[in-house]
């Protein structure tokens, strides 16, 4: 029952995330109701979100359980960067290994705007399995109707709720700011003052995940709170 509650509660309280961001400007209506229109004039070129910052060259390690098995996930900040939509983002590196075997590899592309807001760009993304590769979930900002998100937001707050990224049927994620304050303990050290947030999707409406972001470091941990066990957290930080 609580579980049920949990996840009607956060699905109504994301309905709203469809809805333009806050400092966007209004384009022509979108078949699916959101179409934010950013000005590339308007974004920065270093991503320095004390939430969710991405100096170039550091790496963030997680270790976890996904999909019942071990996963080690090495995220590292590159030096490239790929215009979207007239808009230098920064791309990031994310590859997670089982035992030193590939699991998955994901490209993606962040920048932010002079608010502070971190948008999310697309992601190419490739999952290997079986000896296959599957590439769902792959998107770009201004390719086949792909629109950004905010990732994080300049000065998050209770109960802000936004789109994080959209492609219609390929990449849904919204987010909804739950707490603020209060601290945990992690292999590398103890952090405080968090921001924690719900992550949704009507992709996958049985599930919900949580994820927790520290002041200097971004997302120090993630878990699912309803849905299948996922968990990842942060081990260590490079650069």
């Amino acid at each position: 029952m609580r579980r049920t509650a949990l996840a009607a509660l956060a699905a109504a309280a994301l309905a709203g995330a469809g809805l333009l961001a806050p400092g966007t400007a209004a384009g022509a209506p979108a078949r699916h109701g959101y179409e934010p229109v950013l000005n590339p004039a308007d974004f920065v070129h270093s991503i320095t979100n004390p939430y969710f910052p991405l100096p170039v060259g550091r790496t963030l390690i997680y270790r976890g359980v996904r999909d019942g098995v071990t996963q080690t996930d090495s995220v590292h900040v590159t030096s490239q960067t790929r215009v979207l939509e007239g808009i230098t983002a920064v791309v990031v590196s994310d590859v997670a290994t089982h035992n030193g075997k590939l699991l998955e590899k994901t490209t993606d592309y962040y920048a932010q705007d002079k608010h502070g807001n971190v948008w999310y760009l697309g992601e190419r993304t490739a999952a290997f399995s079986g000896g296959h590769v599957d590439h769902s979930g792959s998107w770009l900002a201004g390719v086949l109707d792909g629109e950004p998100g905010i990732v994080m937001k300049a000065n998050p707050q209770i109960p802000d709720a936004y789109r994080q990224e959209f492609l219609a049927g390929q990449a849904e994620d919204t987010a909804w700011i739950v707490n603020r304050g209060g601290s945990i303990k992690l292999p590398v050290k103890v952090v405080r003052n968090v921001v924690t947030s719900l992550e949704f999707t009507v992709l996958e409406p049985n599930v919900i995940d949580k994820k927790i972001y520290a002041p200097g470091l971004g997302i120090v941990k993630e878990q699912s709170v309803q849905g299948p066990l996922e968990v990842a957290t942060l081990v260590s930080v490079h650069g």
